[in-house]
């Protein structure tokens, strides 16, 4: 039997349910949950719970950044490596083909043209070949067909031959250039303006994407953009040291414009502004202001120019790339364009 409640006093609910014997019980909220109590006289028995552990958290292995870092940075120089090994190739094949071609044909004005159309090859077909690879569209490496010969390659073109102008007047005015006589007469002077413009026009597509195409791209993803522009502009500038009559300013100047064809790369979003100002100067230089470039002399220039006073001054043997006057020149070229295109628009 329940026990008996106490004179005057009303149950509780619970004590009401005890007594009837349900199985439901109210939560402080009001809800209803089935349990088993205890009937009123019966022991009550505990049992233990015992709560499951929880499961532990996943593993997660994280590199370390300076590994993740260094791995990038590691398969960024293999790729350039593999890249470089195939042009060694088809520059070598190229060397080879010229060897054997050249003899008892043509003449060296010619096959200039011949072996820059090879060494434009050599640059392009491992870029290609590394486009598979990666599974990337070539364009992405600085020259895509859509935009070439476009605005910005005209716009290069005339930058180029304007800041050659500037530094060779401003030689003059200082008494260290003299334009001298026309060394060229009648069809001469456009056959030689045209083969020239040609000439350098592959001289300009050879240097920059050696330099700042694919390499560019694939080291700039392990080094990031700039680093990997140093280092390339510093190659740039080691590589004119083959050249005959370089000059340790010359070396410098080559960097320097090295560097600056890479803004020019980052802000334009492609290298065809490059281009156009490397084919400008370079003929201007060697060609219409018949100049040492780089330390070496065409044939077919158009003037009989000469140069007077000082090597620091004229460039000596190098040309106006070896006189001081150029960092000037190349300083003014970065604060314009800084201004001009403040936009990053290269991908890579």
């Amino acid at each position: 039997m329940p026990p008996p409640q106490a004179a005057g006093r009303q149950s509780t609910p619970v004590e009401k349910i005890a007594a009837s014997g349900e199985t439901e019980c109210f939560t402080m909220s009001g809800t209803i949950m089935d349990t088993n109590l205890p009937q009123p006289g019966e022991p009550v028995v505990q049992e233990r719970l015992e709560a499951a552990p929880p499961p532990p958290p996943p593993v997660v292995i994280t590199p370390p950044a300076a590994e993740s870092r260094l791995r990038r940075i590691g398969m960024a120089f293999l790729f350039w490596l593999i890249y470089l090994l195939m042009f060694g190739i088809c520059l070598t094949l190229l060397a080879v083909f010229m060897h054997f071609a050249h003899r008892g044909r043509g003449g060296p004005v010619w096959w200039g043209v011949v072996a820059q159309i090879g060494a434009v090859l050599s640059a392009i077909i491992p870029a290609l070949v590394m486009a598979r690879i990666e599974k990337r569209p070539f364009g992405e490496f600085g020259l895509p067909a859509k935009n070439a010969f476009r605005r910005n390659f005209w716009v290069g073109t005339v930058w180029g031959i304007v800041s050659l102008s500037i530094l060779m007047l401003a030689l003059r005015g200082a008494g260290a250039f003299e334009f001298g006589t026309v060394a060229l007469h009648g069809i001469q002077i456009l056959k030689f303006a045209a083969y020239y413009a040609v000439f350098f026009l592959l001289t300009g597509f050879f240097e920059e994407f050696l330099v700042r195409g694919y390499s560019q791209w694939v080291l700039s993803r392990g080094l990031t953009f700039w680093p990997a522009a140093a280092l390339l502009s510093a190659a740039f500038g080691a590589l004119h040291g083959a050249n005959p009559g370089e000059s340790k300013y010359g070396l410098f100047a080559a960097a320097m414009i090295g560097f600056f064809f890479c803004l020019t790369l980052r802000r334009t979003g492609d290298l065809w502004w490059a281009v156009g100002f490397h084919m400008s100067w370079d003929w201007g230089e060697s060609y219409f202001y018949s100049v040492p470039d780089s330390g070496g002399m065409i044939t077919g220039h158009l003037l009989n120019s000469s140069f007077h006073g000082p090597d620091w001054l004229t460039g000596g043997s190098v040309g106006p790339e070896g006189s001081l006057l150029v960092f000037a020149v190349i300083v003014g070229l970065w604060v314009v364009f800084d201004r001009l295109y403040p936009d990053v628009k290269y991908a890579g």
